[in-house]
């Protein structure tokens, strides 16, 4: 087993698993020689997903069918439907109830111009009957069109009901309940376990005792919209009793939603009036019960979207795009952090943002150097690890020969030999150096270790060490060390340090004991918070990788932890069971190093049964950590813990050697790659490759691996 001790690893032994020479070479001498786009739970890459796309049932029927990126005919039927509903949600169900957009939606959409082309409002009818057919089967639907005929004559007191059938899934099912509604507004869907029934909707019927059928179809439409942003007019109405009883309704039923009020206007021979104006509340009334009506109405709208950002943290990201939608950063949701040197491609939700308000903020956003696209709705959020990997197109310039290398063998071959050997045996899955902070005299993980000892007010003095540099943002830091005037440094922090500034702001009205440091980490999301949690696990994950290898080498030995199933198993929920190798399954030989996981240390994981017990122990009694439980209840904290391969492997590697040739150097500017004039041009051997990683692996490894130290 070779080792190498790196700078960037807190020199950390590293080990590697093949005896090639390697090579050097430099990579990320701009944003666009490292470009990382996200693959999703289907295997697909997210810069090819279309915005018209039913997305969100891909992924949760993979994930379902434990991640497999095979989709099933029902899903792409699914798939199809949730494409008619985007096209459908573009129409008014009436010509006289008037549903008023505000102005952010008044924005010429060209997606939506096709889908009108497409599905012509004489035709909406026709398509609804057509995604029933495709929903429910032509039997059931053609029960459902006869039903909702002799509903509209029934009275509501009449128990009328029909049974459509048992659906399994919650995302088919959402589809039925929001298919059946569009084409019948005067029909209640309910779910009793996985059946869905039918029956007449004894509110919609009281409406129509008020107004016309028209306005009370445009009036249902527009509560099934959750279209935050809109707002529904009912026809102007001189009676002012009959007005009273028109709000009254509203109140009764859909209070807690939605509120409405009464505004003057003029019809057209000059006789005023008034318009009731119903619009969505900006924040729902909290309450202990709800009825089955108001847990519907009141479901989050979700937006999905591919962010691609360039020279730019993920972090920094969201809060920018927070900024810009007036949101606050934990409104979205992604599936992993992205390398800050590169361009990179990833799927985002944001909650409670509707497409049209997004694309209306498109062109601002591009202006910050970022790039919003594929918008499409989405029925939730997304986790952290719900990604399959990730797919990597890198430059390495400037490839030359190891200084001790022998000066006659030939660089292409040294270069070939290399990548071969990873592509058939892997390399050690090691967190990458970016898990910690590149350079930083202050890495995450050790703030991190400070969080889990409780140690606040260290964690924040931490938080806040300085940089070599006399930039603004090491001008601010230093003051605060040598002040700790958290007024002052908020005055002196850029604004777009949002991490720092949140802290700050928390500092200056609390204070900067640890009651007040409590309320500082407090005031970052959690998904910041556990960050450095987790960098500081993955630095023990590292060590016990590196100590694993060193003692055991590549052979599967009595009390290492295994996986049981195939090698496509997300290791991310620290549920998955692992098996403990016995001596019976090493004479055996079932169990290959390509098996074998480690443990991240948490609440909830099991340790190996040999001498890597002893080993994880000590590691956290010298960092002080001895009978620690992996909860931070001060902090909201809870570490579980997870499973993590030793070996990993690239996936469609290929690569060319650029021998001799003109490599551009690109320069980024709002969003976009052009080529820079400025730079001179490469003209050295270069090499470019790409190839598919699983989520949580790092290609920076993988090329430490194939170049041995030469990243």
């Amino acid at each position: 087993m070779n080792e190498c001790r790196d700078n960037n690893m807190d020199s950390l032994p590293l080990s590697w698993i093949s005896d090639h020479i390697g090579f050097r070479g430099t990579i990320k001498n701009s944003a666009s020689d490292f470009v990382v786009t996200e693959i999703n739970m289907c295997g697909q890459l997210v810069s090819d997903v279309r915005a018209d796309c039913g997305q969100d049932i891909c992924s949760v029927e993979c994930e379902q069918e434990k991640f497999h990126p095979s989709c099933s005919k029902r899903l792409k039927k699914q798939e199809k439907t949730m494409k008619i509903f985007s096209r459908l949600s573009n129409f008014d169900k009436s010509e006289d109830a008037k549903v008023v957009h505000s102005e952010v939606n008044q924005t010429v959409d060209s997606n939506l111009l096709e889908s009108a082309a497409d599905c012509p409002p004489l035709q909406v009818s026709e398509t609804l009957e057509g995604s029933l057919d495709l929903l429910l089967g032509s039997s059931v639907a053609e029960a459902l069109a006869k039903f909702a005929l002799s509903a509209k004559e029934c009275r509501p007191e009449e128990e009328a009901l029909l049974s459509l059938g048992s659906f399994q899934e919650k995302s088919q099912r959402a589809a039925i309940h929001l298919a059946v509604r569009q084409k019948f507004p005067f029909l209640k869907t309910v779910t009793n376990s996985t059946e869905i029934q039918v029956r007449p909707d004894p509110q919609y019927s009281e409406l129509c005792q008020l107004v016309s059928e028209e306005e009370a179809d445009g009036f249902f439409c527009f509560l099934d919209s959750k279209d935050k942003s809109s707002k529904f007019m009912f026809q102007p109405d001189g009676n002012k009793e009959h007005r009273k009883a028109v709000h009254h309704f509203v109140s009764k039923y859909f209070g807690k939603l939605v509120e409405s009020k009464s505004f003057s206007e003029q019809d057209g021979g000059g006789h005023r009036g008034a318009v009731v104006t119903v619009r969505f509340r900006d924040k729902v009334t909290s309450s202990k019960k709800r009825n089955a009506n108001d847990c519907q109405a009141v479901q989050a709208t979700y937006t999905a979207f591919t962010l691609c950002k360039v020279n730019m943290e993920t972090l920094e990201a969201v809060a920018c795009l927070a900024s810009e939608l007036g949101v606050v950063p934990s409104d979205f949701s992604y599936a992993g952090i992205k390398d800050k040197k590169a361009i990179s491609s990833q799927t985002m939700v944001v909650k409670n943002v509707t497409i049209n308000r997004l694309k209306a903020k498109q062109l601002s956003i591009q202006s910050k150097g970022l790039k919003v696209y594929n918008l499409r709705p989405t029925s939730q959020h997304l986790r952290i690890g719900q990604l399959k990997g990730n797919h990597f197109s890198i430059i390495i310039r400037n490839i030359s020969k190891h200084q001790e290398d022998d000066p006659e063998a030939s660089l292409i071959d040294r270069v070939f030999e290399a990548i071969e050997k990873v592509k058939e045996k892997g390399f050690v899955n090691y967190y990458g150096p970016q898990r910690f902070g590149l350079g930083q005299n202050v890495q995450a993980d050790q703030i991190g270790l400070a969080l889990l000892q409780e140690k606040l007010v260290k964690a924040v003095h931490l938080f806040f060490t300085p940089e070599e540099g006399n930039d603004p943002v090491n001008k601010a830091k230093r003051h605060f060390i040598h002040t700790e005037d958290a007024k002052g440094t908020l005055a002196l922090m850029p604004e777009y340090k949002t991490r720092e500034r949140l802290v700050l702001r928390a500092l200056n009205r609390y204070g900067n004991n640890q009651e007040g440091c409590t309320r500082a980490w407090l005031s970052l999301p959690h998904s910041m918070r556990i960050l450095y949690i987790h960098s500081y696990c993955s630095k023990v994950w590292n060590k016990a990788a590196s100590f694993r290898l060193k003692t055991y080498d590549l052979k599967v030995v009595e009390g290492d932890l295994v996986v049981c199933d195939n090698l496509d198993w997300d290791l991310s929920h620290q549920n998955n069971p692992v098996h403990v190798v016995t001596a019976e399954d090493l004479e055996l030989n079932i169990y290959s190093i390509n098996q074998v996981v480690l443990p991240m240390p948490g609440n909830s994981i099991q340790y190996p049964c040999n001498k890597l017990a002893l080993w994880y122990q000590e590691a956290l009694a010298m960092d002080g950590l001895k009978a620690c439980k992996f909860r931070i209840p001060a902090l909201q904290l809870n570490i579980p813990g997870c499973y993590r391969r030793l070996l990993a492997q690239p996936q469609q590697l290929v690569f060319q050697w650029l021998e001799g040739k003109e490599v551009p150097f690109m320069k980024e500017d709002s969003g976009l790659v052009t080529v820079d004039s400025e730079q001179p041009q490469e003209t050295r051997d270069s090499l470019s490759m790409s190839f598919s990683l699983n989520s949580s692996c790092y290609a920076t490894v993988c090329l430490r691996e194939i170049m041995k130290c030469g990243v």
